[in-house]
Parts: structure tokens; C-alpha cells; sequence
């Protein structure tokens, strides 16, 4: 498949917010700049948060936005269905087949076993390297643990590997996966398959050949590598962009209501002077002026995008209104 393919695919456990339309329009003029073909995908995995008012609410923003898509849930496509509600056969299928070759085992582990584990001299500043124990669980131990009424997990045993990829914006990443991460979930104990096997399954399945999303994910790349490698499945290019941020520093969220695209819409800002801002701060714009996602596609380039986070004023709204 020679055709450039992208996505974008939220999670719809809250309204969209300002981050959310940063990484939608950098994906969607990554695409368009190529002439390729956009993809929207709704990640609703998690049956505990996620909700089909926020799913209708995210594609009225993304039109509102000026943002378009040329398969999905609403539309349709060759590479159907686009919600991974609907798509968990598929990822049923991948464990099986990594499971068939020896590289899952079940893990038993409690929420208290793996917190006591994030704090142990192992553990890195993000999250914690899971040390093996249920790997070595003997089949004796196990049968005990299951009959004690615990549900397992199900991890992928890594293998002490290093792996390396070319990132659109932060160059040769290298990454030792036992050292990073060890031996990480495919499916939760609740039967839920765990992200990392599920956006590869999805993007493999779908011949998406170009993922740019937040740089928060950047660390979990060389994981879902691996499993493209397992899989049979062929990777695509990454470009991790830097997250937004308040003037606290802090990544912006769904908790914080005045930037969601709902509350800039209340306070009359415009989607032009929306998309002008987000294009200034990604350096395709030489200062803030209201524009359309169509007017920037010929100005797209990943070399100019910025590396570091990005912060946000807490009054956008009025530094948006005065631009206009």
C-alpha cells in the first residue's frame, strides 16, 4: 500500500480540548500535505469511562474545526469498523497468536503487588520495570492463585533488546525494552486488551503508514514495535509532538474546562482563530493570525515543529478575541 494513511483516534472519555484539537490538526495536515488518506478511529477500549455522548460530541468539534476525514465510524471504509468497541475479535486474535508461540504468560499480580513494585529501586520516573514475578511462577503456585479467585493479566514476555526508530521530531530513538519496561500487559485481568496491543493491531490492520501523536507516548513506541515485529504487521513512521501545557507546567487534560473546544466555543472564539494559534505555536505560522486548516497544508513541515512543550495562557479566550 503505497498511498500515505494517517489517523487520528481519541479516546472519548471527556469533551475535547485544546491538546486534543493541537494533535488532530498536525495529524490531519501531516496527511493532507502528502495527499494521503485520514483516518478517525475512536478508541473506546475502556468500557468504564468511555461514552458515545462524548464520541458525537468529538465529531461535531472536528467539523467545526474544519477538520475532515476520509474513513470512520460515521463514514465508513474499507478497513471497518472504526471503534475498537467493535473490533475486539481482532485483538483476541493477536494474543492467541502470541500466545501460540510461547510469549505470554498469565499474571497474578494484585494493584498493591505492582504499586509496592513502582516503588522499588527498579522503578524509573515514569512508570516502574515489572520485575518477572509471575514469569516465574511454577504451575503448582499458579493453580493456587487461581483457585484463591484471582483473575490474571496477561503480559508479553520482552525479550533484552534494544530498539531503535527514526522520530519525526525527536530524531534516532534508542530504547532497551527489559531495562525500560520488562514484561508488560496485552490484556488486562477484566478481559480488556491493553492499548499497546490494540493500536497496533488497529494501525497494522488499517495499512496506516503515518502516526503523529503527543510525545506522552513516546516512550511506549518501542513496545508497540516490538508487537509489530511479533505480529507480522508492518510499522509506520512516528512523529511525537510536544504536549500543551499550562502556565503551571502541567499537560493540559480534560479536567480543565475552560480550554475544551465547548467552553472557547460559549466565549464566541472562532475554529479560524483556534487553528491560527495552534499553527503559530507549531511554527507554521510567523505570528498569530486566524487561519483555516486548508490555508496551512502547504506550510506543514515535521523538521520545523517544536521539540518542547508548549505552554498556554489560563485567558486564551481573550488573547484569542483581541487577534481577531
Amino acid at each position: 500500500m503505497s498511498k500515505v494513511r494517517g489517523r487520528f483516534a481519541p479516546s472519548p472519555t471527556g469533551e475535547m480540548h485544546l491538546g486534543n484539537a493541537w494533535t488532530a490538526l498536525l495529524a490531519w495536515l501531516q496527511v493532507r500535505r502528502r495527499g494521503g488518506v485520514m483516518v478517525l478511529r475512536i478508541e473506546d477500549l475502556d468500557p468504564d469511562r468511555s461514552r458515545p455522548i462524548f464520541t458525537a460530541k468529538l465529531l461535531d468539534d472536528m467539523r467545526w474545526l474544519g477538520l475532515d476525514w476520509d474513513e470512520g465510524p460515521d463514514v465508513g471504509g474499507p478497513f471497518g469498523p472504526y471503534r475498537q468497541d467493535e473490533r475486539r475479535d481482532r485483538y483476541e486474535a493477536a494474543v492467541a497468536k502470541l500466545t501460540a508461540a510461547g510469549l505470554v504468560y498469565p499474571c497474578y499480580c494484585s494493584r498493591a503487588e505492582l504499586h509496592s513494585a513502582a516503588s522499588a529501586p527498579h522503578a524509573g520516573e515514569r512508570e516502574f520495570v515489572y520485575p518477572g514475578t509471575c514469569r516465574k511462577l511454577g504451575s503448582v503456585q499458579a493453580e493456587k492463585v487461581r483457585q484463591a479467585g484471582r483473575r490474571p493479566a496477561l503480559r508479553l514476555r520482552v525479550p533484552d533488546i534494544n530498539i531503535s526508530f527514526i522520530d519525526g521530531v525527536h530524531g534516532t530513538v534508542t530504547q532497551n525494552l527489559a531495562a525500560a519496561c520488562g514484561d508488560f500487559i496485552i490484556r488486562r485481568s477484566d478481559g480488556v486488551h491493553a492499548y499497546q496491543l490494540a493500536v497496533v493491531v488497529d494501525d497494522g490492520a488499517m495499512g496506516i503508514t503515518h502516526v503523529l501523536r503527543g510525545d506522552d507516548l513516546l516512550a511506549s513506541t518501542p513496545r508497540q514495535l516490538l508487537l509489530y515485529r511479533l505480529l507480522g504487521l508492518t510499522a509506520p513512521f512516528f512523529t511525537h509532538v510536544p504536549l500543551l501545557c499550562g502556565m503551571d507546567g502541567h499537560r493540559l487534560s480534560k479536567r480543565q474546562k475552560d480550554l475544551s473546544l465547548a467552553a472557547l466555543r460559549a466565549r464566541g472564539v472562532s475554529p479560524r482563530a483556534i487553528v491560527g494559534y495552534l499553527a503559530w505555536k507549531a511554527c507554521l505560522l510567523p505570528e498569530y493570525r486566524p487561519a483555516a486548516p486548508a490555508e496551512l497544508i502547504a506550510a506543514f513541515d515535521e523538521k520545523v515543529l517544536p521539540a518542547g512543550p508548549i505552554a498556554v495562557p489560563d485567558d486564551l479566550a481573550d488573547f484569542l478575541h483581541k487577534g481577531e
